[in-house]
């Protein structure tokens, strides 16, 4: 990976729970392979505050025009209603510049009809809400949609809006943020509610 910041492109009514989990992982060090490796930087279109859907206000730390992809390992494009309704399209214009240099992009739920129209899933495996619902907006990778929660390839991770956990592992794996045996008890946890292997992660960790 290029550098330790992982860029979240944040911005007014931005779905933020969709990247919550994301978050929070590479910005905790527990567990992870090389605690602290990795923060979290907000870039806006400005530096003026956002206020999320959930009505969270966020400072962003950095400006769209200030992120390259030789200072960052990753960008994380998460979903909201203004992706929709054609804005925002500075960040697209950025998320393809980093998938032309080799730096990932993650994208959640309306990110990815964003990526869609502007052609950026014609020539790698993805998924998104439905096909239905890129396909209602006119794209022409419809042979590589995937009908899963969330899918690498390349260096693009596509998923559903439905699938914040799922997108969030991705990114992990991506990251190489754990062990793999830190990482399938992390998804038994917040997947399916089973604390068996992250107990005895736990447990090790403290020994």
């Amino acid at each position: 990976m290029h550098s330790g910041n992982v860029h979240l492109f944040i911005f007014d009514s931005m779905a933020d729970w969709e990247a919550a989990f994301a978050v929070a992982g590479v910005n905790n060090p527990q567990h992870q392979l090389v605690p602290g490796r990795y923060r979290v930087v907000t870039a806006g279109l400005t530096g003026a505050p956002v206020t999320t859907m959930g009505g969270v206000r966020i400072q962003p730390d950095v400006t769209l025009h200030e992120v390259t992809p030789a200072g960052s390992s990753m960008l994380i494009l998460p979903g909201g209603e203004r992706w929709e309704q054609g804005e925002k399209q500075e960040a697209i214009e950025m998320a393809r510049i980093f998938m032309a240099t080799g730096v990932p992009v993650a994208a959640i739920c309306s990110a990815t009809l964003a990526l869609a129209r502007s052609g950026l899933l014609n020539d790698r495996c993805h998924t998104s809400n439905s096909q239905e619902y890129l396909a209602s907006n006119g794209y022409r990778g419809r042979s590589l949609y995937c009908d899963v929660p969330a899918i690498t390839h390349k260096n693009l991770i596509t998923a559903s809006g439905v699938a914040p956990v799922d997108f969030a592992c991705k990114i992990f794996k991506m990251l190489e943020l754990y062990s793999d045996a830190a990482l399938e008890a992390w998804y038994g946890l917040f997947k399916h509610g089973d604390a068996a292997k992250y107990y005895e992660l736990a447990r090790a960790s403290a020994q």
